[in-house]
């Protein structure tokens, strides 16, 4: 097994027999303020995970099965969940369940379940984005980067442009506000209404109204959005894409609406949100 703090150790690979964890919490004084919950009941997983996440200066907690972690992320502070997906007694598909029937957490899968028919239902469960074991520590990163970003306007946003109403910052920033028809999109706050009543979004789902919503009237490619929603960082399939905005529209359609329209042969842009 390579040495984590090792610069050359670029892949890990879970292990058989692993034990249960306890809740650790550790922070570089260089990081951002942002907590990362790692989920996994492979210790040796977890430390991996911990030590490439705070050379970056995130600040990290750690839960070694299901259970433990539905009770850290009650504790609250968690803004991202790095969940692996077979462990004993609670899975990480049964905690992802339990998480999205009360949050909107970020959360990237790691898992040895190479499939894509597993990935993808893992990411209609809510999931954001996932990692097959064994992984790289660097890519792991890069995505978890890129899930944040997707949570606000950061470096990788979609510029907004285009006939969409837009409330800009009192200083002349980038806007913070997108309204096109029923459709409006907070995007200081992270927060989508339809008619008013409020969309629990995950973060990629989000990322990809979003970049629809900043150019209406504009067809984008699946390339495109995977471009551009997930700041180019990570390489997606198209069902990837499509399964996420499946999603996107069963949540719009529960309120009565589906701002997201399928051109096909091309891609998907958005609808007129009447």
């Amino acid at each position: 097994m390579p040495d984590p703090r090792k610069d050359g150790a670029d892949f890990v690979q879970g292990r058989t027999g692993a034990g249960r964890g306890l809740t650790i919490s550790s922070m570089s004084a260089q990081g951002p303020g942002t907590s990362i919950l790692i989920v996994d009941d492979d210790p040796h997983i977890r430390e991996v995970v911990r030590y490439a996440l705070g050379r970056e200066g995130y600040r990290t907690l750690e839960a070694g099965n299901g259970a433990e972690a539905l009770a850290v992320f009650e504790r609250g502070g968690v803004d991202l969940i790095v969940l692996d997906i077979l462990m004993p007694e609670m899975d990480g598909t049964e905690v992802c369940r339990a998480l999205r029937a009360r949050s909107r957490v970020p959360l990237i899968f790691l898992t040895s379940k190479d499939d894509e028919v597993d990935r993808i239902v893992g990411l209609e469960l809510g999931g954001d984005d996932y990692v097959t074991k064994p992984f790289s520590p660097k890519e792991l990163v890069a995505r978890v980067r890129a899930v944040l970003r997707r949570t606000g306007a950061g470096p990788g946003s979609p510029t907004t442009t285009g006939s969409a109403s837009t409330a800009a910052a009192p200083d002349g920033g980038p806007p913070r506000r997108l309204q096109h028809g029923r459709l409006e999109i907070d995007l200081e706050g992270c927060v989508v209404h339809w008619n008013g009543r409020e969309i629990p979004l995950t973060a990629t789902e989000l990322g990809l109204l979003r970049t629809l919503a900043a150019r209406p009237g504009r067809v984008f490619s699946r390339e495109e959005l995977m471009r551009q929603a997930y700041d180019g960082e990570t390489h997606v399939s198209d069902r990837t894409i499509d399964s996420h905005v499946r999603r996107l529209r069963a949540k719009f359609l529960e309120a009565g609406g589906e701002p997201v329209v399928t051109v096909h042969g091309i891609g998907y842009k958005l609808g007129d949100c009447a």
